[in-house]
């Protein structure tokens, strides 16, 4: 074995319906004084202020992070003269906080409410004119996240399912990104198989919290992972789709996934034995049906509202980003027809 492995620093809290509880300990450990509250009005954000120093609160959260919210949102911290920020929700109300962090160096607390996993990593991602452009920086990652499974119960098991297939792409990912190696391969693996348990849990009865620490537990394995390896050709598609055509973010990686690991899994003997082995099937492929046949997984692209005339557009932006080391060699033409068949919705068998 020859690699070098890196492990971010962050302190995470499982904390099974104790979430005030633990944000308020996070808060006097990091001596925070003045705290920007990031999350929408109305939901998990409201009931974990109370207590807290808040001194600005950022409603308005986009999915894909428009730059112009970005700006909006690091100015309102500015004048606020905020020491950290915090934010409650999904992969929107993080990827927020992470902009804000991006250009202030604030420290943030994260609160998911998602199974995004986004707040395991470094990465950050921002839109603009159609483009969504992401990066790596130690300064957005979170110092302390804050797991609390009950804050999922309110996801329908639709969402929760999407949302959790968004993390098993960064588990699948992780497989042959350019910076993959045994350890991230190894968390991956896990996190495949924990996520694929705890979703059919939550398919299984919804109400039930079980299925959904193991999903959390799943995604944040993902994450970790993911922020090791770095991006595969996966997320550089749903990167340049989500950002060209505005597509929701969960559900592009959920309807994507079967068709990365259909051209690359069979390429990657190492990488399809480990997804094999976590989904107890015979192939990656196979494992990868059963689970979207159980969990009735969105399928189509088009669904999503993506136009048919964008797709080749989309294959020659694609490759214009495409990581080193992908197990298969990619074109235009193959791009092209992996993104017909996702939006088509074509079975993969």
């Amino acid at each position: 074995m020859s690699f070098v492995h890196v492990s971010n620093p962050q302190r995470v809290v499982f904390a099974p319906d104790d979430a005030a509880r633990a944000v308020s300990d996070e808060v006097e450990r990091l001596g925070v004084r003045r705290l920007m509250l990031i999350g929408s009005s109305g939901g998990h954000a409201d009931r974990l202020a109370e207590g807290l120093p808040v001194a600005i609160r950022q409603h308005e959260v986009t999915m894909h992070v428009p730059v112009e919210l970005a700006d909006t949102a690091r100015e309102r911290a500015k004048i606020a003269d905020v020491d950290a920020v915090m934010s409650v929700g999904g992969g929107s109300a993080i990827g927020l906080a992470k902009a804000v962090a991006l250009t202030t160096g604030l420290p943030i607390i994260a609160v998911p409410t998602s199974f995004a996993g986004s707040e395991a990593t470094d990465m950050w991602g921002m839109t603009q004119n159609a483009t969504k452009s992401t990066g790596v920086d130690p300064r957005v990652l979170p110092r302390a996240v804050i797991y609390d499974a009950t804050l999922t119960a309110s996801m329908p098991s639709n969402m929760a399912v999407a949302s959790g297939l968004n993390a098993l792409a960064h588990g699948v990912d992780s497989m042959w990104a350019p910076r993959s190696d045994p350890i991230d391969q190894a968390l991956a693996e896990e996190a495949i198989r924990s996520l694929a348990y705890g979703l059919g849990e939550i398919v299984d009865d919804p109400g039930a919290i079980s299925g959904r620490e193991r999903t959390l537990y799943g995604a944040y394995l993902a994450a970790v992972a993911f922020a090791s390896a770095g991006s595969g050709l996966h997320h550089k598609v749903c990167h340049v789709l989500g950002g060209m055509f505005n597509l929701p973010h969960a559900q592009t990686h959920a309807v994507v996934l079967p068709h990365v690991v259909a051209l690359n899994a069979p390429a990657d003997d190492a990488a399809n034995t480990r997804i094999s082995r976590a989904l107890g099937s015979s192939t990656a492929n196979d494992g990868l049906a059963d689970l979207y046949q159980r969990l009735d997984a969105p399928r189509s692209l088009a669904e999503l509202g993506m136009p048919e005339a964008g797709i080749e557009r989309a294959a020659l932006a694609i490759i214009g980003v495409m990581p080193a080391g992908n197990p298969v060699e990619l074109t235009e033409v193959n791009l092209a027809a992996l993104l017909r068949r996702a939006w088509k919705g074509t079975p993969i068998t």
